[in-house]
């Protein structure tokens, strides 16, 4: 098989620009459209060892694969995901679909359910997900107060363990900020760093806010952690966590990686309001990374009403202001998403139409891809190049149009350079589960 070669040249793909990293110059050829790049790649020994213009090799003696224009993108990276929560629903569901109801069906859940056979099998039914859709790193937060973050982490250790070779895996905390102004906040804190986790939590506008902020980021410094927010997953013009967050940041000079998810509120601020926020954002350098899948199944739902806004933050005008812009898939199959199958394909498929990423593409290929490994501190990964792993993602698809208006179920993913199986695990594998819990 082509793919078992230690050798090979991938022939006439289309590559979006923005996620080759070789100082190679190209000739740039538009594909329906869109800005695509034509070229080969010569894989050795499951590494890109050249790339090289389309057709301009003065030969190719090893075997080769004629891939006529279909796009080849690099590994996905998913950095906002509940797989501690997934694939509840069937025991679980939400029974309004609102965002309340959502929490304290989770609530209840784990209070029942969430042992550590549990959580581990849920959990690693949702790799076995996103290894076969093409994804190479996932970060993940962890329900953590009390015994459930004991039980969440120690879950997570062991399947980064089990995972080492197929996936990158981070884990963040995620309790609610006043936790953090407990004893046990602190145990958390040492817990996520004895893991080399993230330190994270959700923010809510309160009295205490920025001294719950104060307190987290001494922790992170001493600690030495990065940061990962929840903040203003809701339609109050008046909630702003995200710009407290940036303007702790600036006051405590934090040198780490943060990262704010959700920022729904700034699509309903004033122009001036949000403006504000987005620039102390970037000056504090927070990255952001919205989940449009889950905010558009939660925010604005009202029984009996069609919903009158779509949930998503304000994607292009941040990414205007030179903010680090990523998406993700957030939460799959619990209370708080009905839906999802850990696919960023899928995250970005439905991005573009949510958010209008569309006329032009241009680079937000790199919100699934290159931007969230920049955020998680991977320089490797989410993106392609001479010297750099031959983990890709090869799709039929020839342009941005046939890529979004198919399922590309039939994909073929290559890490280093050989292909995996692409089979989904069954659904039918965490029956016993609920059947259990019943």
């Amino acid at each position: 098989m082509l793919f078992d070669s230690h050798r090979y040249w991938l022939r006439n793909a289309h590559v979006p620009p923005s996620l080759i990293v070789s100082g190679t110059k190209w000739t740039n050829k538009k594909s329906s459209g869109d800005s695509l790049l034509a070229v080969d790649l010569e894989i050795v020994d499951g590494t890109i060892a050249s790339i090289v213009a389309a057709g301009t090799c003065s030969t190719y003696n090893d075997p080769s694969v004629d891939l006529k224009g279909s796009m080849v993108w690099a590994c996905f990276v998913d950095m906002h995901t509940h797989l501690d929560k997934g694939h509840i629903w069937n025991r679980a569901p939400n029974s309004d679909g609102t965002f309340n109801t959502a929490l304290t069906t989770v609530k209840a859940d784990a209070a029942k359910n969430w042992d550590e056979n549990d959580v581990y099998r849920r959990m690693e039914f949702g790799l076995k997900c996103s290894y076969a859709h093409g994804t190479k790193a996932i970060r993940t937060h962890i329900d953590s107060f009390g015994e459930q973050g004991d039980i969440g982490f120690r879950v997570f250790k062991a399947l980064r363990d089990r995972w080492a070779e197929k996936l990158i895996l981070q884990a963040v905390s995620l309790v609610t900020l006043d936790y953090f102004l407990t004893p046990e906040g602190e145990k958390l804190a040492d817990l996520v760093a004895d893991v080399g986790g993230v330190l994270g939590g959700v923010a809510y506008m309160n009295p205490d806010i920025d001294a719950q902020l104060d307190r987290v980021f001494a922790l992170a410094q001493e600690r030495k952690l990065n940061l990962d927010f929840h903040t203003d997953e809701n339609d109050d013009p008046g909630s702003i966590t995200l710009r407290r967050v940036a303007e702790a940041a600036i006051r405590h000079k934090f040198k780490g990686k943060i990262v704010c998810g959700h920022c729904c509120s700034l699509a309903v601020q004033e122009e001036a309001e949000a403006t504000k926020t987005i620039r102390l954002v970037k000056k504090a350098g927070v990255g952001v990374v919205s989940l449009p899948m889950c905010n558009l199944y939660l925010q604005g739902r009202t029984a009996g009403q069609t919903p009158r806004w779509r949930g998503v933050t304000l994607l292009h005008e941040i990414k205007q202001q030179g903010v680090s812009v990523a998406i993700a898939s957030d939460n799959c199959r619990d209370p708080f998403f009905a839906f999802g199958d850990h696919d960023a394909l899928e995250v970005f498929n439905l991005s573009v139409r949510i958010a209008h990423l569309d006329r032009p593409y241009t680079d937000w290929a790199n919100a699934i891809t290159l931007t969230p490994s920049d955020l998680m501190g991977l320089p490797q990964v989410g993106r392609i190049g001479a010297g750099l792993p031959a983990d890709l993602v090869l799709f039929k698809a020839r342009s941005y149009s046939e890529l979004l208006s198919r399922s590309q179920h039939d994909r073929i993913v290559l890490r280093d350079g050989k292909s995996i199986d692409t089979t989904l695990p069954d659904y039918a594998e965490l029956d016993d589960l609920f059947h259990s819990s019943q």
